[in-house]
């Protein structure tokens, strides 16, 4: 992650703190969809400088759970 930005580094910070709770919850509910995207969510702000860009790859991979769970 690049820390020039602090918008970034918050971002970063609440986007990885989602991915946290969803692995946790993953991992209580052996859920290994919600597992994963909580991995997800909590690495990829490591590589993406982007505000913009973190927020959109966040969202998708929310709503990609979303819609795998309901269709599923």
């Amino acid at each position: 992650m690049e820390l020039g930005s602090p918008a970034s580094l918050i971002s970063g910070v609440l986007i990885g703190s989602i991915g946290t709770g969803m692995f946790i919850y993953g991992k209580k509910q052996e859920r290994p969809l919600t597992l994963l995207t909580g991995i997800a969510l909590c690495v990829f702000p490591m590589f993406v400088a982007s505000v913009l860009a973190m927020w959109l790859i966040a969202a998708g991979c929310v709503g990609g759970l979303w819609v795998a769970t309901r269709n599923g």
